[in-house]
């Protein structure tokens, strides 16, 4: 799929209480967060849409009250790769 490119209309962006510098930083983060609560995006896509490292995002996660999707097979994953199984 090829990269998307929002556009947000300039009302829109004039209205947004965020200084102008941190517009797209806060859209994306808040668009990262919607999407992994809604169980479309993994955390580590989430994350990268964000541009927050993984503890960052944990973190906003845990500000915002929003629950973790981790299941078995998540698990599962995780010890395969702490193993050095790849």
């Amino acid at each position: 799929m090829p990269k998307l490119i929002l556009e947000v209309p300039t009302d829109v962006v004039d209205a947004l209480r965020f200084p102008p510098d941190e517009a797209e930083g806060e859209i994306r983060r808040e668009l990262a967060l919607a999407l992994y609560r809604r169980g479309v995006l993994s955390l580590g896509k989430a994350r990268v849409l964000g541009q927050m490292d993984r503890w960052q995002f944990e973190q906003l996660l845990g500000e915002r009250r929003v629950p973790r999707h981790y299941t078995a097979a998540d698990l599962a994953e995780d010890i395969h790769h702490a193993h050095g199984d790849l």
